[in-house]
């Protein structure tokens, strides 16, 4: 075996590199997890909240990787449960910085975090290989921060 036959063969190796299967399920699930967490962070960019577009697919990729990397390396999907509750968890530390008091008792940022949140589970959906559920929940998602603030406008200054 040659020096360069050698060295392919320990990258390769190294690297694991996947038969094209399953690197298409790779691509895949992540290309969801950060199609469908920026369409929540155009949503919040759009609204020039602190947490947007970069934020959103960050979270979701991540939250994604966070669960797809075990699953890849063979790891049980019930021991992969443990994985998901330190997102879920570390999340709302993300998400608790995004939350800021202002004068008197007016809170802001607390959709943001949910936000946040949410395209955690989003991201996490996506790395489980449940794409429709993750398409679903973004769809929602999207609703629920446009049309409920048309329906509720009891105050115009109001910020979600």
């Amino acid at each position: 075996m040659s020096v360069l036959a050698e060295i392919a063969a320990a990258l390769a190796s190294e690297f694991d590199i996947p038969d094209a299967g399953t690197l298409t399920v790779i691509v895949l699930r992540l290309m969801t997890a950060a199609v469908l967490g920026g369409l929540l962070g155009l949503e919040r960019e759009h609204k020039n909240r602190a947490a947007g577009f970069r934020t959103h697919i960050l979270v979701s990729i991540g939250s994604a990787l966070f669960v797809l990397a075990p699953l890849m390396a063979g790891v049980d999907a019930a021991d992969v449960t443990r994985v998901m509750q330190g997102i879920v968890s570390g999340i709302g530390f993300l998400g608790a910085g995004a939350i800021i008091k202002m004068n008197g008792n007016r809170v802001e940022g607390v959709t943001t975090a949910a936000g946040i949140w949410l395209t955690a589970a989003i991201g996490m959906s996506a790395g489980m290989g449940m794409e429709i559920l993750a398409l679903v929940t973004t769809v929602v998602a999207l609703l629920v921060l446009g049309v409920i603030p048309k329906l509720i406008r009891s105050d115009p200054t109001s910020k979600s």
